[in-house]
């Protein structure tokens, strides 16, 4: 039978994220089912709470954004304050994690390549591409001369053919000038 979500389903943490936190902070200790799952749910609810109490301050203040200045708040009128500059610092933690990530987040710093190095590398392949650009126009070049010379040579015929002369050749053309 296949489960319907309604309104009474609420969202909880994944038992697997509470299972590595437990394993982590309690590497020794065995911890019972029950136990986990009881841990999850007091976890949800403490978010829950605090969350709500944040969304609270934060229309208190005519905000439309729950700030990390709102959750503070809120665990201070929670009762939470001892917990205050803990959380304080893992804020700051988390602010220069993403910092870090932005600005590392370029594949070229990934790469362990250093610039000067890359832009060595780019530099010789813009030089390689130019090259077989102009050997590529090159080629193009000669083809075009050769299909114009082949056009002349098929219209002097065309020609001589229309006036019953025979066609006279290049190295017999200029014997001929050599004589005068």
């Amino acid at each position: 039978m296949a489960s319907t979500s309604g309104p009474d389903d609420e969202l909880t943490i994944p038992r697997a994220a509470i299972n590595k936190l437990i394993k982590e902070l309690l590497p020794s200790v065995r911890v019972a089912n029950d136990a986990r799952e009881l841990i999850v749910n007091c976890c949800t609810e403490f978010i829950h709470l605090v969350s709500s109490e944040a969304n609270d301050i934060c229309n208190k203040s005519e905000k439309k954004t729950i700030s990390p200045e709102h959750v503070i708040k809120a665990l201070e009128s929670l009762g939470f304050g001892a917990y205050i500059g803990e959380v304080k610092d893992v804020l700051q933690e988390c602010k220069t994690v993403a910092l870090k990530r932005r600005k590392g987040s370029s594949r070229l710093e990934n790469l362990g390549i250093p610039e000067e190095e890359l832009l060595r590398q780019q530099q010789e392949l813009f030089a390689k591409a130019r090259q077989q650009q102009a050997e590529l126009e090159q080629q193009q070049w000669l083809q075009m001369q050769h299909a114009a010379l082949q056009a002349q040579q098929q219209q002097a015929q065309q020609q001589a053919r229309q006036q019953g002369q025979a066609v006279p050749k290049a190295s017999a053309a200029s014997n001929d000038n050599e004589g005068l």
